[in-house]
């Protein structure tokens, strides 16, 4: 399977690098110059209503809406996490211009006029619980883009990227709310401009605390994120899963959110979490427990909801490769899952062009070619994949 694996992460890469990263969105409905140009884009209940319809359709709505194909901050930082780790494996000077041209594209993406680096996504987004006009930074997209300079950073030995992941901590710290803080717990809020708690995203803004801290030694930022890892620690559920966030309407479970929240505990733990090892520890079995029993089939099938077969997501299933190769030091069989899981999206979900569908539902298959949400991830999955099995055959 190495080589089904290299040739449709080439075939993807190929199939991306033809638009230049850029395409559509799940979230992007907003961007619609038709609905923009109505009296309902000032309201919250017709945007959301949009935003599903689009979102939803069976059928691409988005060239009638005249929603264009641009590029996402959050997809060019899974991008060049992928690039990393391509050049990690063949070594190459292709490999490593094309690392290095994503991060520059990422770079020229910082949203200005905040206390440090920050990223934001390319639409305006209504959430149920706050406004995101186009241009407001996010602590998702810009916790991935520090990831993405962190791993730079290693790779290439470059300080430059270190220097600009620090001042993310500087976002982090002095733009985002604190909706909960207390001398042992800590929740950040998803942007400067709301007060949720939204686990997976709390805890993606420690682990940007927590790799930087560790790299730097500033044993206050490892603090910070130790005490928002203890909050999202203590609100795990019984059966070991964690919900999509505090509020009454946040109470869902799904796949890709339980895997964002295990990828960041894990490298808190690693990197900072030396005093509260045996609690976080604990936490992360449980949780992995839950996951793995609730969310794959015995062939790979990666489903959405762990109460639901359909629909079969590749996003759950790209995320799941990652965060299985992170938590190999939990199950030995993870590794063999995430190539299981591989090779179920190769053969259900990958278009003969070379990308793959967004969603497999019981009635059809939709198939939008999602720019961030599906190809990027799938990017990012393969590429560590094949790093992990050590394939390094050039050609890429």
């Amino acid at each position: 399977m190495q080589n089904s694996f290299e040739q449709a992460l080439s075939d993807l890469f190929e199939w991306c690098r033809a638009r230049n990263f850029a395409g559509d969105d799940p979230f992007d409905a907003l961007n619609s110059r038709i609905f923009q140009a109505t009296p309902f884009a000032r309201s919250e209940t017709p945007r959301l209503v949009w935003t599903q319809l689009i979102k939803r359709s069976p059928v691409n709505l988005r060239r009638l809406a005249h929603v264009p194909a641009q590029t996402n901050p959050k997809g060019i930082a899974l991008f060049a996490l992928a690039a990393l780790a391509n050049y990690r494996r063949l070594k190459t000077t292709e490999a490593e211009s094309e690392a290095r041209d994503l991060i520059d594209e990422l770079l020229d993406q910082r949203i200005r006029g905040y206390s440090g680096a920050a990223w934001g996504y390319n639409f305006d987004w209504q959430s149920r619980h706050f406004f995101a006009p186009r241009g407001t930074p996010m602590i998702v997209p810009t916790a991935f883009a520090a990831r993405a300079l962190l791993q730079a950073t290693a790779t290439f030995q470059d300080q430059s990227y270190l220097k600009i992941a620090r001042t993310s901590c500087d976002f982090i710290l002095r733009d985002l709310k604190r909706t909960v803080d207390t001398e042992d717990e800590l929740c950040f809020s998803y942007s400067p401009i709301d007060q949720t708690c939204v686990f997976n995203a709390s805890l993606l803004a420690a682990e940007t605390l927590a790799g930087v801290g560790a790299i730097t030694g500033e044993a206050e930022l490892c603090d910070f994120a130790v005490r928002a890892a203890r909050y999202v620690v203590k609100r795990q559920r019984d059966d070991g899963a964690w919900a999509y966030g505090a509020a009454k309407n946040q109470g869902w479970v799904d796949n890709f959110h339980t895997a964002y929240v295990m990828q960041s505990l894990s490298l808190i733990t690693k990197t900072c979490g030396a005093a509260d090892a045996s609690m976080f520890g604990a936490a992360l079995q449980r949780g992995y427990q839950f996951w793995r029993d609730r969310f794959f089939l015995a062939d790979g099938w990666p489903k959405y909801y762990d109460d639901a077969l359909y629909p079969a997501d590749t996003h759950s299933g790209a995320a799941a490769i990652v965060t299985l190769l992170e938590l190999r030091h939990l199950d030995q069989g993870a590794q063999s899952l995430a190539e299981k899981i591989a090779a179920w999206l190769l053969n259900n979900m990958r278009d003969s062009r070379g990308f793959f569908y967004y969603q497999r539902r019981r009635f059809y298959t939709q198939k939008t070619p999602f720019m961030r949400w599906t190809q990027a991830w799938t990017a990012y999955a393969l590429a560590r994949l094949l790093e992990d099995l050590g394939n390094a055959k050039p050609g890429l």
